[in-house]
Protein backbone atom coordinates (compact mmCIF):
# COMPACT_ATOMS: atom_id res chain seq x y z
CA UNK A 1 0.00 0.00 0.00
CA UNK A 2 1.51 3.38 -1.34
CA UNK A 3 1.22 5.94 1.45
CA UNK A 4 0.60 3.98 4.38
CA UNK A 5 2.70 5.68 6.60
CA UNK A 6 5.10 8.81 6.95
CA UNK A 7 8.69 9.34 7.93
CA UNK A 8 10.32 11.19 11.16
CA UNK A 9 11.71 14.84 10.03
CA UNK A 10 15.42 13.94 7.82
CA UNK A 11 14.81 10.48 7.46
CA UNK A 12 14.67 9.08 3.72
CA UNK A 13 13.21 5.60 2.73
CA UNK A 14 14.03 4.12 -0.79
CA UNK A 15 11.98 1.27 -2.62
CA UNK A 16 12.17 -1.18 -5.14
CA UNK A 17 8.57 -2.53 -6.37
CA UNK A 18 7.61 -4.97 -8.89
CA UNK A 19 4.30 -6.25 -9.91
CA UNK A 20 3.14 -8.60 -12.53
CA UNK A 21 -0.13 -8.52 -13.52
CA UNK A 22 -2.03 -11.07 -15.79
CA UNK A 23 -5.48 -10.89 -17.62
CA UNK A 24 -6.55 -13.93 -19.45
CA UNK A 25 -10.38 -14.37 -21.63
CA UNK A 26 -12.70 -11.63 -21.95
CA UNK A 27 -15.73 -11.07 -19.97
CA UNK A 28 -18.72 -8.69 -20.76
CA UNK A 29 -20.09 -7.91 -17.26
CA UNK A 30 -20.19 -10.09 -14.86
CA UNK A 31 -19.72 -13.03 -17.48
CA UNK A 32 -16.77 -14.64 -19.69
CA UNK A 33 -16.85 -15.21 -23.09
CA UNK A 34 -14.76 -17.39 -25.17
CA UNK A 35 -12.01 -15.63 -27.59
CA UNK A 36 -15.09 -16.91 -30.87
CA UNK A 37 -17.80 -15.22 -28.90
CA UNK A 38 -15.26 -11.94 -28.75
CA UNK A 39 -14.76 -11.85 -32.45
CA UNK A 40 -18.45 -12.79 -33.53
CA UNK A 41 -19.77 -15.52 -36.08
CA UNK A 42 -18.42 -16.06 -38.91
CA UNK A 43 -19.32 -14.04 -41.95
CA UNK A 44 -19.35 -10.31 -42.68
CA UNK A 45 -19.25 -8.34 -41.55
CA UNK A 46 -17.29 -9.73 -38.35
CA UNK A 47 -17.39 -8.38 -34.36
CA UNK A 48 -19.65 -7.92 -31.61
CA UNK A 49 -22.49 -5.85 -30.83
CA UNK A 50 -22.47 -4.53 -27.51
CA UNK A 51 -24.80 -1.48 -25.95
CA UNK A 52 -24.99 -0.78 -29.57
CA UNK A 53 -20.98 -0.62 -30.67
CA UNK A 54 -20.12 -3.12 -32.86
CA UNK A 55 -16.52 -3.68 -32.40
CA UNK A 56 -13.87 -6.74 -32.65
CA UNK A 57 -13.67 -6.72 -36.17
CA UNK A 58 -10.06 -6.46 -36.92
CA UNK A 59 -9.41 -9.04 -33.84
CA UNK A 60 -9.67 -9.54 -30.42
CA UNK A 61 -7.11 -9.84 -27.01
CA UNK A 62 -7.20 -12.84 -25.60
CA UNK A 63 -4.57 -11.88 -22.55
CA UNK A 64 -1.86 -9.49 -21.27
CA UNK A 65 0.68 -9.63 -19.10
CA UNK A 66 1.60 -6.47 -17.58
CA UNK A 67 5.06 -5.94 -15.73
CA UNK A 68 5.85 -2.86 -13.68
CA UNK A 69 8.72 -1.83 -12.23
CA UNK A 70 8.54 1.42 -9.60
CA UNK A 71 11.35 3.35 -8.19
CA UNK A 72 10.03 4.87 -4.78
CA UNK A 73 11.69 7.88 -2.68
CA UNK A 74 10.41 9.14 0.39
CA UNK A 75 11.73 12.38 2.86
CA UNK A 76 10.62 13.28 6.27
CA UNK A 77 10.49 16.98 5.53
CA UNK A 78 9.04 17.56 9.29
CA UNK A 79 7.56 14.90 11.89
CA UNK A 80 4.02 14.93 10.17
CA UNK A 81 5.13 16.09 6.31
CA UNK A 82 6.64 13.33 4.76
CA UNK A 83 7.57 14.43 0.53
CA UNK A 84 7.49 11.49 -1.99
CA UNK A 85 8.17 10.78 -5.86
CA UNK A 86 7.21 7.47 -7.92
CA UNK A 87 8.79 6.60 -10.71
CA UNK A 88 7.02 3.64 -13.09
CA UNK A 89 8.06 1.66 -15.79
CA UNK A 90 5.75 -0.68 -17.49
CA UNK A 91 5.71 -3.14 -19.99
CA UNK A 92 2.68 -4.71 -21.68
CA UNK A 93 2.35 -7.88 -24.17
CA UNK A 94 -0.75 -8.17 -25.55
CA UNK A 95 -1.82 -11.57 -27.23
CA UNK A 96 -4.64 -11.07 -29.86
CA UNK A 97 -6.57 -13.71 -32.70
CA UNK A 98 -7.83 -12.13 -36.05
CA UNK A 99 -11.11 -10.97 -36.49
CA UNK A 100 -10.62 -10.59 -40.49
CA UNK A 101 -9.79 -12.55 -43.22
CA UNK A 102 -6.80 -10.78 -44.07
CA UNK A 103 -4.44 -12.17 -42.38
CA UNK A 104 -6.31 -15.44 -42.07
CA UNK A 105 -9.20 -15.43 -39.44
CA UNK A 106 -8.04 -16.89 -36.43
CA UNK A 107 -4.27 -16.51 -36.94
CA UNK A 108 -2.29 -15.51 -33.77
CA UNK A 109 -0.57 -12.33 -33.06
CA UNK A 110 1.30 -10.20 -29.83
CA UNK A 111 2.08 -7.07 -29.46
CA UNK A 112 4.44 -5.19 -26.86
CA UNK A 113 4.79 -1.71 -25.35
CA UNK A 114 7.43 -0.57 -22.78
CA UNK A 115 9.18 2.32 -21.30
CA UNK A 116 8.32 5.17 -18.76
CA UNK A 117 4.95 5.34 -17.44
CA UNK A 118 3.49 8.59 -15.60
CA UNK A 119 4.84 10.10 -12.31
CA UNK A 120 3.48 10.79 -9.22
CA UNK A 121 4.37 13.11 -6.74
CA UNK A 122 2.99 14.10 -3.83
CA UNK A 123 2.99 15.08 0.37
CA UNK A 124 1.81 12.76 3.34
CA UNK A 125 0.10 14.60 6.19
CA UNK A 126 -0.30 13.33 9.09
CA UNK A 127 -3.42 14.70 10.71
CA UNK A 128 -3.47 12.62 14.17
CA UNK A 129 -1.93 10.49 15.90
CA UNK A 130 -0.97 8.17 18.88
CA UNK A 131 0.60 5.78 20.29
CA UNK A 132 -2.16 3.27 18.47
CA UNK A 133 -3.53 5.42 15.52
CA UNK A 134 -2.59 7.50 12.80
CA UNK A 135 -4.60 9.21 10.29
CA UNK A 136 -2.88 10.35 7.44
CA UNK A 137 -4.29 12.74 4.30
CA UNK A 138 -2.64 11.85 0.91
CA UNK A 139 -2.12 15.32 -1.31
CA UNK A 140 -0.78 13.43 -4.74
CA UNK A 141 -1.07 14.55 -8.27
CA UNK A 142 0.90 12.75 -11.64
CA UNK A 143 2.34 14.03 -14.26
CA UNK A 144 2.20 12.50 -17.66
CA UNK A 145 5.66 11.21 -18.47
CA UNK A 146 4.60 8.35 -20.31
CA UNK A 147 3.67 8.08 -23.99
CA UNK A 148 0.20 7.46 -25.12
CA UNK A 149 0.69 7.15 -29.32
CA UNK A 150 3.06 4.50 -30.26
CA UNK A 151 2.24 2.51 -33.52
CA UNK A 152 3.16 -1.09 -34.99
CA UNK A 153 2.80 -2.68 -38.22
CA UNK A 154 2.17 -6.40 -35.86
CA UNK A 155 -1.36 -6.55 -36.39
CA UNK A 156 -1.21 -5.98 -40.30
CA UNK A 157 1.56 -7.94 -41.36
CA UNK A 158 3.57 -5.38 -41.71
CA UNK A 159 1.16 -4.14 -44.35
CA UNK A 160 0.39 -0.74 -42.76
CA UNK A 161 0.80 1.00 -38.88
CA UNK A 162 -1.57 1.45 -36.23
CA UNK A 163 -1.76 3.13 -33.28
CA UNK A 164 -1.78 0.88 -30.02
CA UNK A 165 -4.98 0.45 -28.59
CA UNK A 166 -5.59 2.31 -24.97
CA UNK A 167 -4.97 -0.71 -22.96
CA UNK A 168 -1.77 -0.70 -24.91
CA UNK A 169 -0.76 2.64 -23.57
CA UNK A 170 2.19 3.84 -21.02
CA UNK A 171 0.22 7.01 -19.31
CA UNK A 172 -2.94 8.96 -18.80
CA UNK A 173 -1.77 11.88 -21.33
CA UNK A 174 -2.71 14.24 -18.31
CA UNK A 175 -1.86 16.06 -15.55
CA UNK A 176 -3.99 14.00 -12.24
CA UNK A 177 -4.94 14.74 -8.90
CA UNK A 178 -4.44 11.76 -6.74
CA UNK A 179 -5.97 12.55 -3.21
CA UNK A 180 -6.13 10.19 -0.81
CA UNK A 181 -6.39 9.29 3.21
CA UNK A 182 -5.45 6.36 5.25
CA UNK A 183 -6.09 5.29 9.09
CA UNK A 184 -4.46 2.51 10.97
CA UNK A 185 -5.04 1.10 14.30
CA UNK A 186 -2.50 -0.74 16.37
CA UNK A 187 -2.20 -3.37 18.90
CA UNK A 188 0.53 -5.22 20.63
CA UNK A 189 0.92 -8.29 18.12
CA UNK A 190 -1.74 -6.96 14.92
CA UNK A 191 -2.59 -4.16 12.84
CA UNK A 192 -5.50 -2.87 10.84
CA UNK A 193 -5.70 -0.36 8.50
CA UNK A 194 -8.01 1.44 5.84
CA UNK A 195 -7.57 3.75 2.96
CA UNK A 196 -9.27 5.70 0.36
CA UNK A 197 -6.98 6.60 -2.34
CA UNK A 198 -7.96 8.89 -6.47
CA UNK A 199 -7.20 9.36 -9.51
CA UNK A 200 -8.71 12.04 -11.35
CA UNK A 201 -7.32 13.55 -14.43
CA UNK A 202 -7.45 17.00 -15.35
CA UNK A 203 -9.13 18.00 -18.41
CA UNK A 204 -8.06 15.86 -21.89
CA UNK A 205 -5.20 15.07 -23.38
CA UNK A 206 -3.11 16.08 -26.64
CA UNK A 207 -4.80 13.41 -28.15
CA UNK A 208 -8.12 14.38 -27.06
CA UNK A 209 -9.54 12.07 -24.51
CA UNK A 210 -9.04 11.58 -20.97
CA UNK A 211 -8.90 8.06 -19.01
CA UNK A 212 -11.39 6.92 -16.39
CA UNK A 213 -11.27 8.55 -12.89
CA UNK A 214 -10.18 5.57 -10.57
CA UNK A 215 -11.28 5.33 -6.86
CA UNK A 216 -9.39 2.77 -5.33
CA UNK A 217 -10.75 1.22 -1.28
CA UNK A 218 -8.44 -1.42 0.80
CA UNK A 219 -8.60 -2.09 3.92
CA UNK A 220 -5.82 -4.65 5.35
CA UNK A 221 -4.96 -7.00 8.78
CA UNK A 222 -1.49 -7.96 9.77
CA UNK A 223 -0.71 -10.50 12.18
CA UNK A 224 2.83 -10.41 13.79
CA UNK A 225 4.62 -14.00 14.04
CA UNK A 226 7.86 -12.85 15.62
CA UNK A 227 9.59 -9.68 16.11
CA UNK A 228 10.72 -9.44 12.66
CA UNK A 229 8.17 -11.92 10.43
CA UNK A 230 4.41 -10.66 10.05
CA UNK A 231 1.83 -11.65 7.81
CA UNK A 232 -1.28 -9.78 6.04
CA UNK A 233 -4.39 -10.34 4.40
CA UNK A 234 -6.15 -7.12 2.41
CA UNK A 235 -9.44 -6.60 0.40
CA UNK A 236 -9.35 -3.99 -2.35
CA UNK A 237 -12.35 -2.75 -4.20
CA UNK A 238 -11.32 -0.86 -7.40
CA UNK A 239 -13.82 1.18 -9.40
CA UNK A 240 -12.94 3.32 -12.92
CA UNK A 241 -15.41 5.36 -14.95
CA UNK A 242 -15.27 5.25 -18.65
CA UNK A 243 -12.72 7.79 -20.75
CA UNK A 244 -14.29 11.29 -21.55
CA UNK A 245 -13.51 11.76 -25.08
CA UNK A 246 -11.83 10.13 -28.49
CA UNK A 247 -8.53 9.58 -29.76
CA UNK A 248 -9.43 10.70 -33.57
CA UNK A 249 -7.22 7.43 -34.62
CA UNK A 250 -8.69 4.78 -32.37
CA UNK A 251 -10.63 3.07 -34.45
CA UNK A 252 -13.76 1.51 -32.31
CA UNK A 253 -14.34 -0.84 -35.15
CA UNK A 254 -11.20 -2.79 -35.40
CA UNK A 255 -10.65 -4.14 -31.55
CA UNK A 256 -13.00 -3.80 -28.02
CA UNK A 257 -9.43 -2.00 -26.48
CA UNK A 258 -9.97 0.78 -28.89
CA UNK A 259 -13.99 1.58 -27.22
CA UNK A 260 -13.97 4.36 -24.57
CA UNK A 261 -17.17 3.15 -23.23
CA UNK A 262 -15.50 0.12 -22.68
CA UNK A 263 -12.83 1.02 -19.80
CA UNK A 264 -15.01 1.23 -17.08
CA UNK A 265 -15.75 -1.22 -14.58
CA UNK A 266 -15.63 -2.61 -10.85
CA UNK A 267 -13.10 -4.96 -9.07
CA UNK A 268 -12.78 -6.86 -5.94
CA UNK A 269 -9.66 -8.96 -4.72
CA UNK A 270 -7.67 -10.36 -2.65
CA UNK A 271 -3.98 -10.18 -1.01
CA UNK A 272 -2.39 -12.50 0.60
CA UNK A 273 0.88 -11.39 1.98
CA UNK A 274 4.27 -11.66 3.87
CA UNK A 275 6.75 -9.08 5.43
CA UNK A 276 10.00 -9.45 7.11
CA UNK A 277 12.49 -7.29 8.43
CA UNK A 278 15.98 -8.60 7.75
CA UNK A 279 19.60 -6.20 8.50
CA UNK A 280 17.23 -3.14 8.58
CA UNK A 281 15.93 -4.44 5.13
CA UNK A 282 12.16 -4.79 4.36
CA UNK A 283 10.74 -7.20 2.36
CA UNK A 284 7.17 -7.66 1.49
CA UNK A 285 5.66 -10.07 -1.44
CA UNK A 286 1.75 -10.28 -2.02
CA UNK A 287 -0.18 -12.77 -4.02
CA UNK A 288 -3.57 -11.12 -5.34
CA UNK A 289 -6.20 -12.68 -7.05
CA UNK A 290 -9.39 -11.17 -8.34
CA UNK A 291 -12.49 -12.97 -6.84
CA UNK A 292 -15.01 -10.84 -8.68
CA UNK A 293 -15.52 -8.72 -11.34
CA UNK A 294 -17.77 -6.45 -13.67
CA UNK A 295 -16.98 -5.37 -16.46
CA UNK A 296 -19.00 -2.06 -18.74
CA UNK A 297 -18.62 -3.57 -22.25
CA UNK A 298 -16.40 -6.55 -23.29
CA UNK A 299 -13.24 -6.30 -21.68
CA UNK A 300 -10.02 -9.26 -20.41
CA UNK A 301 -10.59 -10.29 -17.13
CA UNK A 302 -8.12 -9.83 -14.39
CA UNK A 303 -7.17 -12.99 -13.10
CA UNK A 304 -4.23 -12.16 -10.26
CA UNK A 305 -1.51 -10.35 -9.77
CA UNK A 306 2.12 -10.45 -8.03
CA UNK A 307 3.54 -8.18 -6.02
CA UNK A 308 7.37 -8.21 -4.54
CA UNK A 309 9.43 -4.97 -2.82
CA UNK A 310 12.28 -4.27 -1.28
CA UNK A 311 12.90 -0.66 0.73
CA UNK A 312 15.53 0.93 3.36
CA UNK A 313 15.04 3.69 5.56
CA UNK A 314 18.04 5.27 7.45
Amino acid sequence: IMGDHVHAKGEWMVEYKYMNMYMDGNRVGKHRVTDQEAIGAPGPPPGVVIDGIRTNAGATPTKITMEMHMAHIMYGASDDVTLYTLAVLPSLSMDHIRGDDNPPRGSSFRTHNSGFGDTAFGALLRLYSTPDHDFILNLGCSVPTGDIFRETTVPTSGRSLQPLPYAMRLGSGTFNFRPGFTIRKFWDWYSWGGQIQTDIPIGRNYRGYSVGEEFRLNSWTSVLLTDNWSVSMRGQHVWRTAFDGADPTANNLIISTNVEEFRGGYWYSLGLGSQAIIKGHYFNAEFVPTLYQNLDGIQLATDYAVIASWSKSW
